[in-house]
């Protein structure tokens, strides 16, 4: 009976994280994602993809909205949290298409650590 319930808990959990991150990601506004200039394709800190989200909640999810739109197909492999001129920046470690491993950096100032 305990095996049962814990199954039960687990399921609900999982769905509940499932519905909340699909939430999340249909909340994302097209214009909330902003290129500074034609540079600005992701792959370094000078050339950061500005994401203009005010909370965590949509901030993140508009990460992977970019870069599903720019690198369809693309695997995250991981993803890290740095500071770069007293800046936050979280650079999502990709794998293309192709299987080409990057590293995709996002300016996060406009939205990290609010809630």
């Amino acid at each position: 009976m305990k095996k049962l319930a814990f199954c039960l808990l687990v399921a609900i959990f999982a769905s509940t994280i499932s519905f909340a991150q699909s939430k999340d990601s249909s909340a994302v506004k097209k214009d909330t994602i902003a290129v500074k200039s034609k540079l600005a394709d992701g792959s370094s800190f000078d050339r950061a993809i500005v994401i203009m989200e005010t909370s965590e909640r949509t901030g993140t999810p508009a990460e992977y909205v970019w870069l599903h739109k720019n690198y369809p197909g693309a695997k995250v492999k991981s993803q890290s949290l740095n500071y770069h001129n007293k800046k936050p920046y979280d650079i999502l470690h990709i794998a293309n298409a192709e299987g080409v491993a990057l590293d995709i950096y996002f300016d996060i100032s406009n939205f990290f650590g609010k809630f």
